[in-house]
C-alpha cells in the first residue's frame, strides 16, 4: 500500500456531478513534511455523479489517499 496527504484544492459542483481537485501536502506539521518527501508533486481530481461523494470534501481539509493493489 501506498498512503499519500493531499489537501482540498476545490470542489466543484454541477447540475448532475461534480468534480474535486486535490494537490499535496508540503508544509504546515512534521507530518506534511515528512508525506512531502513521497510525494513532492502531482495533482488528484475526482469527477464523479455522486453527490454523497462530493459532500465528503471541504477545501482546505487534508485527506490521506491510500493506492491498495487491486487482485
Amino acid at each position: 500500500m501506498v498512503r499519500a496527504k493531499f489537501k482540498c484544492e476545490s470542489v466543484t459542483k454541477y447540475a448532475t456531478s461534480g468534480d474535486v481537485k486535490l494537490s499535496p501536502v508540503t508544509t504546515g506539521s512534521k507530518e506534511n513534511e515528512e508525506f512531502f518527501k513521497w510525494t513532492p508533486a502531482g495533482e488528484f481530481i475526482l469527477k464523479t455523479m455522486n453527490d454523497l461523494a462530493i459532500e465528503q470534501f471541504t477545501p482546505g481539509k487534508e485527506y490521506y489517499i491510500d493506492f491498495t493493489l487491486a487482485e
